[in-house]
């Protein structure tokens, strides 16, 4: 009983420290604008490659563009096409998985055939097959990781509500006249919160990853738009004489890859609920 307790309060105290660092990144983001201290795509090669000064607190790259102005601004493109990737990926895949998990039948079938076709082929070949269509660029990556990631979520989903359209509660509000939507908004999806909120931390983490390793093989945000994961393949070819234009995102992508994981853990030990995939 006090181990118990005393995980609870760790995994409590865990999700407070997690929440607060990335509140911190998202708020950072939101106010690149005011707070940065230079425009990020300004080139000034007459200040290339300076090192830390007060001008410039985390010195310039190889174009002279201030390098703290676009880790700023790197964060919201980041993050904010993470959370577009994520929010929009999970609303497909909750709406498709729902509907093949209440009506079953051919409906299930057919959908769930689908995604077992699409999650054959290695996501991430899949992703650069589907950008290779489309052309490169951040519209064509989010598009070809939304096309590959909500076949997740509806066969996880899908498999949920499997699980709960035959307890008694819903029996009984089948019974007492309740319409499959009533059903669905009112009973099944409460239900399923839990296991939305831990995947949920847990995928952001990798839609960042996703984003930034495209914008590192160069099919991904497109110069001079700043990006973590662009920025590391900028500075790679300066990394024996200036190895910081590398880790400077280098180190933010793992601190907030780091921070949504472990978020996703604690919530995984409070709720009770364990990654699905």
């Amino acid at each position: 009983m006090i181990g118990r307790l005393r995980r609870g309060f760790k995994s409590q105290r865990m999700i407070a420290v997690c929440t607060s660092i990335i509140v911190f990144f998202f708020l950072i983001s939101v106010l690149a604008p005011w707070i940065a201290p230079h425009d990020p795509v300004q080139v000034n090669l007459a200040v290339k490659l300076q090192v830390p000064s007060w001008n410039h607190p985390l010195g310039t790259d190889h174009l002279g563009r201030d390098t703290l102005s676009r880790l700023l601004y790197g964060a919201r493109v980041s993050l904010g096409f993470a959370s577009l990737i994520f929010v929009s990926s999970l609303g497909i895949g909750l709406l498709v998985g729902t509907a093949a998990g209440y009506r079953g039948g051919g409906l299930d079938t057919v959908l769930m055939r689908f995604c077992e076709g699409v999650m054959a082929f290695p996501s991430l070949i899949l992703v650069l097959g589907l950008v290779g269509i489309f052309g490169p660029g951040m519209l064509q990556l989010v598009i070809a990781l939304m096309i590959v990631q909500w076949v997740y979520y509806a066969r996880m989903f899908r498999n949920m509500v499997v699980s709960l359209k035959e307890r008694n509660f819903i029996t009984a509000a089948r019974v007492s006249g309740s319409t499959p939507w009533q059903i669905i908004r009112r009973h099944m999806i409460p239900n399923i919160l839990p296991p939305i909120l831990v995947i949920g931390t847990l995928e952001m983490g990798w839609a960042i990853m996703d984003i930034s390793a495209m914008s590192f093989l160069g099919v991904g945000i497109q110069p001079p738009t700043p990006e973590w994961g662009a920025m590391v393949n900028e500075g790679k070819s300066f990394i024996r004489n200036h190895p910081q234009l590398m880790l400077y995102p280098g180190l933010l992508i793992v601190a907030v890859v780091a921070t949504f994981n472990m978020l996703g853990e604690a919530l995984s030990e409070r709720y009770g609920v364990k990654r699905r995939f």
